[in-house]
């Protein structure tokens, strides 16, 4: 069979765009590097779930240590897919749904900041009120303060989580 100079350029470029498409493919079915990065993302998962639920049941302290190793788990992976993540796009209902999640964050630290200034006054109205001699007035000053900051800290953790979260559904593409 003979093919002429003009089908071999017609071949070539078909083939060049063939590759590009499958090119275009792979680059939109990220893997990942290591199967180690998908048992950290699914260790992210678990302590942020269990970080939640700690924060429902109130224990603070618990929530705050693994929404925190959470975090540091999630900046690993940010670090090792740092130039994946800039080519990565996401469908429209992962940004609405990271945008829902950044509001919400959002809102929760505002809210806390407020309610760590409220803290704040009341601890030094108690104070005041602990030297006029006072002291009924000052413990029960002293209480709402502590109860607004403990409010203050469930909105911060609260807040986390949920920035957490948008993490968590950046990263989903090394779930298996």
């Amino acid at each position: 069979m003979f093919i002429s100079r003009g089908n071999n350029g017609i071949c070539a470029l078909a083939l060049v765009l063939a590759l590009v498409l499958v090119g275009v493919g792979w680059a939109q079915t990220i893997k990942p590097t290591s199967p180690d990065h998908a048992i950290l993302y699914k260790r992210a998962v678990s302590l942020l779930d269990q970080a939640q639920q700690k924060l429902n049941t109130g224990n603070l302290s618990m929530a705050k240590s693994q929404a925190k190793e959470a975090n540091s788990l999630f900046t690993l992976l940010k670090n090792q897919y740092s130039s994946v993540l800039a080519e990565h796009e996401l469908t429209p209902q992962e940004e609405q749904q990271l945008a829902i999640n950044q509001k919400l964050a959002t809102d929760a630290h505002t809210q806390a900041d407020r309610l760590m200034e409220a803290a704040t006054t009341k601890d030094k109205k108690a104070q005041e009120l602990e030297a006029q001699g006072r002291e009924a007035d000052s413990r029960a000053s002293y209480q709402q303060s502590k109860d607004e900051y403990n409010r203050a800290q469930n909105l911060y953790i609260k807040s986390s989580i949920y920035a957490l979260r948008n993490q968590q559904r950046v990263f989903r593409f090394l779930a298996p």
